[in-house]
């Protein structure tokens, strides 16, 4: 894919058209991938006449599709469009639990004991959009921000595996053991060596492991002149013994 090509840490198709410093230059997030993808879609693939759509492009057979034309929406009404949602209950003080991290946002203590609806992007849960079902529609509320996390990025994935891996080692999970395990693991990803580096000392170590080590030498050394002298010794033979065993 073309773009792809032009993304800056690109590896080429083969291992013989890969660039020396492409992991070096690798330097695109999750998310900016996200966005160049869905860039690439709207404003090229879809722009472009698809041979079994005879000479309409993708978008203008969308749109002849169409009974009427949509009213155009804002980009924030879009992305909360495009959120997930769940129902929760909201606690004493404001708080409200999800994915085994607590929330709270203003004006919340209020509505303590209601069931609300949450709103949240699965690629960053540290803050939730809180609604009320008025009737036929949902009237907003607050947003509710995860306590100690504030500051982070969490995505829903990683809130789940680091729950997972907080049971698992028979901890407590709260907000800040989370946040103590997606620290750890981002240090411990931080530290990880990369694919070139672990090719690298697996070769070093397979060189050392070919190559005799000083102290091997040295004993072959010591050692040859005694083997060669124990070699060159001729083999003598008892005759009487033989007589003996083999009646000459």
């Amino acid at each position: 894919m073309i773009l792809f090509f032009n993304l800056p840490g690109y590896t080429g198709s083969n291992v013989q058209e890969r660039p020396e410093e492409a992991e070096k230059e690798a330097c695109l997030t999750l998310r900016q991938l996200e966005q160049q993808l869905v860039r690439y879609i709207v404003n090229h693939y879809n722009q472009r006449i698809d041979a079994r759509m005879g000479d309409q492009t993708r978008f203008q057979r969308w749109e002849s599709g169409l009974i009427a034309v949509p009213d155009a929406m804002s980009e924030r009404d879009l992305d909360i469009c495009l959120m997930k949602q769940t129902r929760r209950q909201i606690q004493r003080g404001g708080y409200l639990q999800f994915e085994n991290i607590m929330y709270r946002g203003e004006l919340l203590a209020g509505y303590a004991g209601e069931s609300i609806i949450l709103r949240f992007d699965p690629r960053d849960i540290t803050t939730i959009l809180v609604y009320r079902q008025q009737g036929n529609r949902e009237e907003f509320v607050a947003r509710a921000f995860a306590q100690d996390l504030e500051t982070e990025q969490l995505s829903l994935d990683e809130a789940k595996a680091s729950s997972r891996k907080i049971r698992e080692a028979g901890k407590t999970i709260s907000n800040r053991s989370i946040l103590a395990e997606v620290r750890e693991r981002e240090t411990s990803v931080n530290q990880k060596p990369t694919k070139n580096e672990r090719q690298k000392a697996e070769q070093i170590e397979l060189k050392k492991a070919k190559q005799p080590s000083l102290v091997e030498v040295e004993q072959l050394e010591v050692a040859s002149p005694q083997t060669q002298e124990e070699s060159e010794m001729p083999e003598v033979f008892d005759y009487e013994q033989m007589r003996e065993d083999y009646g000459f």
